[in-house]
């Protein structure tokens, strides 16, 4: 990898101003939001001109400025500065910071060395301290008055950060290593152990915040090339830092690379505002400060209080037993210790404090004393929605159930309630208490209205099957009794069901106006399911008048099929067939719940029976205005919601009704004259005799002269052909003139045809003699194969077949004279 990879950036000019979308920038370059937790930050400090860019340049590969010996000794590094490790794993980024003892800045402006050092141990890692070896041993040399001001900030603003301090020995001399290492070390613990702690604090060691290391160099400009294998042995260190055993590797505090930037800056800034490190003098300030840092320091303990994340957990998942007191000995004991730590301090003080900090407390915990009265109230009310159900189910009334469950569960809520009250909180449970109520109101109404609509939807399906099936066989039969026997079927189905809904009812204990709309509300619904039967059964009037018609025309008295054998009255089989009818259509013509006499059936008998309608209608173009009864929409002494018929519209289903019997009744009259003629297919006697004694001569003319029987053949069939191809069934279909004048304008193209026809076949034929013994030419086969499709064709009688039939009889013809019987005998047998 290049150099160039490293992406130098300034992180903190000289005049102390972060830069925050430089270093945004950075981040984003290294991609270093996608490392997590691996990676690392290595700084390094020491003195002016003692070579720390250029350390870190051979050491990482970085391209920090370095300072030009030839320009003197010189500031060259100002402010802070950050880079890439290149080819270090993980992500390691360098830290170059502005060296102390600078004569720019003077000699009593230190505030941004102490600034940059502190930060320095604040964000990194690993911390290379540069230090001269002839200095080692030295009171003002070494950075040691650093090192004290930054040991005792680190103490007091920041949580304990486990940071390795690697110090970089340059230009080592003879004197043995060891011997350096232990006069450094106890340079460093003396440093220590003179800064001020708090008492939590005294006895800490210094390897509770720091990892100290020694590592020495030879010098640059004299033994360079040493100088660089040593660097390379110190670069492998840095390879896998925070691994278990790495250099970095049992660091802590560690922020996430995603959040390296806002912590830096941050950081930073807290840096900036106490830039003087110096603490309030006056008491109440003192006082002030420190009680507000006790009972930050309380609460904080309290956040991260075991007994306390127990106890939140376990309230989170259900009820917790005790909650109260267990909760009170918790916050009590910090209440005691703020007490003890602040015994010397100003006492309104102290006392405000520590009511900043039970208010502070109170009101962090009352989130998880919600969620508990969340839980009791759940709690009540589901069991209150499991004993009402079990309770129902056992049989007890509904009102009695509700009543006793509810009261159980608010007694179970508000002894839970009170075990979770806290002794210095005046926390009120009414709210919950309230809303349980609501809830267990609202649910008993909710199963109230579910277990009516389900009682109600039981007992109108009980009608409805009740109902259904016998009104429905009372209207398809349509007797003379058949309204009488749907009210007495309605009336005891509903009472009966009544009854039994009033017994059932009774538990709810509702008002008696709610019983009394419910019960109106299932008379209804049982005299709407006789109406909706009785109105669908009319949509059905005409297929019911068919339908008795059939059965009454086409069986006797006994129920029996009738046979047409000539002795039958049919015109008294229909009239009463069709009275049959009318009976029927004056059944569905109105709906008849209410015991109301009506004339609907004398009025149907009486205008449609015996062609009085067609009288009547034949008398109202004589006499003016109509007295038709049935030209009306509505019925006399009939609601318009009870009509299911109106007159108008009886009058056209009985045309319709008698349109579409009248194929009955003609069918029955055919079937009788068929039967007569059966029995009678031979002329009478006398009939016979005449026709012999008159036409005596005609026989016996024809039996002296066969000519004339050859002749008749011919004429017989050149007539069949004729009245095959000009159709004149059909022709006179529409009417004799229109049949004549059809038949005179085809009869001589017909002819021509028919001749033509001939004459093609005697050529054919002649042909066919020349060239036997020879097999029968292509048109003979075309002509056979046409003959024999024609004669299929005249079996259907089809209209497009008339061509084919005239090729039939010609084939015929022609195959007669020449006593071709092969052919002529199927075309002769379909012509007759």
């Amino acid at each position: 990898m290049r150099r160039d990879d490293c992406y130098t950036t300034q992180l903190i000019d000289n005049n102390g101003e972060f830069n925050a979308s430089g270093l945004q920038d950075f981040v984003r370059k290294i991609k270093l939001a996608d490392c997590g937790l691996s990676y690392a930050v290595v700084a390094i400090m020491g003195p002016q001109s003692s070579g720390k860019s250029t350390l870190l340049n051979h050491l990482f590969h970085t391209n920090f400025r370095e300072m030009d010996a030839y320009k003197g000794r010189v500031q060259t590094t100002k402010g802070v500065w950050v880079a890439k490790c290149v080819g270090i794993e993980p992500c390691t980024i360098a830290m170059d910071l502005e060296g102390t003892d600078g004569r720019e800045r003077g000699e009593d402006d230190t505030t941004f060395e102490k600034q940059s050092a502190l930060f320095a141990l604040a964000i990194s890692d690993v911390v290379l301290i540069n230090i001269w070896c002839h200095d080692i041993g030295r009171e003002h040399a070494a950075n040691r008055p650093l090192l004290k001001t930054v040991f005792e900030v680190m103490v007091r603003l920041f949580s304990p950060r486990k940071t390795t301090l690697l110090f970089v020995i340059r230009d080592k001399t003879k004197t043995p290593l060891p011997h350096l290492e232990s006069i450094l070390k106890e340079d460093i613990k003396k440093i220590w152990n003179a800064v001020h702690k708090p008492d939590s604090l005294k006895d800490t060691p210094l390897s509770e915040f720091f990892n100290v290391e020694i590592f020495a160099l030879s010098s640059y400009e004299e033994k360079e090339k040493k100088f660089k294998e040593e660097v390379a042995q110190l670069r492998q260190r840095f390879f896998r830092s925070i691994s278990p055993g790495g250099i970095a590797g049992d660091r802590r505090g560690v922020i996430p690379a995603s959040g390296f930037s806002f912590s830096a800056q941050q950081i930073w800034k807290t840096i900036k505002e106490n830039k003087d490190l110096n603490l309030p003098a006056h008491k109440v300030m003192v006082a002030t400060v420190r009680c507000e840092e006790i009972a930050k320091e309380k609460f904080n303990h309290l956040t991260t209080d075991e007994r306390w994340l127990a106890l939140d957990e376990a309230v989170r998942k259900g009820p917790v037993l005790g909650f109260g007191k267990k909760l009170s000995s918790i916050i009590e004991s910090y209440f005691k210790e703020y007490d003890t730590e602040t015994a010397f301090f100003d006492d309104e003080v102290k006392k405000a404090k520590r009511k900043q900090l039970v208010s502070r407390v109170l009101e962090f915990v009352y989130p998880s004393y919600v969620i508990l009265l969340g839980h009791l109230r759940s709690k009540a009310f589901e069991n209150f929605k499991k004993r009402l159900e079990q309770s129902m189910n056992d049989g007890e009334g509904f009102a009695s159930a509700v009543r006793k469950c509810t009261k159980t569960c608010m007694l179970e809520f508000d002894q839970g309630s009170a075990d979770a009250a806290v002794q210095l909180a005046n926390w009120d449970p009414s709210k919950f208490r309230e809303k349980l109520c609501h809830d267990i109101d609202r649910h008993a109404s909710s199963v109230q209205n579910e277990k009516l609509s389900g009682m109600i939807a039981s007992y109108e399906k009980r009608l409805t099957e009740a109902l259904t099936s016998p009104v429905r066989s009372l209207l398809e039969a349509s007797g003379k009794d058949t309204w009488a026997s749907i009210r007495k079927i309605l009336q005891h189905e509903t009472e009966t069901t009544i009854s039994k809904f009033s017994v059932d009812i009774a538990s709810f204990e509702l008002d008696q106006e709610k019983i009394d709309s419910m019960v109106l509300d299932l008379r209804n619904h049982a005299r709407n399911v006789v109406e909706n039967r009785a109105r669908e059964e009319a949509g059905k009037a005409l297929m019911h008048m068919k339908d008795r018609f059939s059965t009454v025309f086409y069986h006797d008295n006994d129920s029996m099929p009738r046979a047409w054998t000539g002795e039958e009255d049919i015109r008294t089989i229909t009239k009463d067939a069709r009275a049959a009818s009318l009976r029927v259509l004056s059944v569905l013509a109105a709906i008849r719940l209410d015991e109301k006499p009506d004339k609907i059936e004398n009025i149907l008998t009486s205008s449609l029976m015996n062609d009085v309608v067609a009288s009547s209608s034949s008398k109202d173009k004589s006499f003016g205005p109509s007295s038709d009864p049935l030209a009306s929409s509505k019925w006399e002494e009939v609601t318009v919601k009870d009509t299911l018929i109106t007159p108008v519209q009886c009058k056209a289903l009985w045309r319709q009704f008698k349109a579409e019997t009248e194929y009955m009744v003609t069918q029955a009259i055919t079937a009788q004259e068929a039967y007569k003629r059966g029995n009678n297919w031979l002329p009478p006697p006398w009939a016979i005799l005449a026709m012999f004694v008159l036409g005596f001569n005609e026989i016996m003319l024809l039996l002296r002269n066969p000519l004339y029987l050859v002749v008749i053949f011919v004429v017989y069939l050149l007539s069949k052909a004729l009245w095959i191809q000009m159709d004149v069934g059909r022709a006179f279909q529409s009417g004799t003139l229109a049949g004549l004048l059809s038949i005179s304008s085809q009869l001589l193209p017909s002819v021509i045809n028919l001749i033509k026809r001939l004459a093609e076949q005697a050529h054919g034929h002649t042909n066919s003699q020349a060239s036997r013994p020879s097999p029968p030419s292509a048109n003979s086969r075309s002509f056979r194969s046409q003959t024999l499709y024609s004669n299929h064709a005249n079996t259907i009688l089809e209209p497009s077949a008339v061509t084919n039939v005239e090729s039939s009889v010609s084939s015929n013809v022609e195959s007669s004279s020449d006593s071709e019987i092969e052919y002529s005998s199927p075309s002769a047998g379909q012509a007759d």
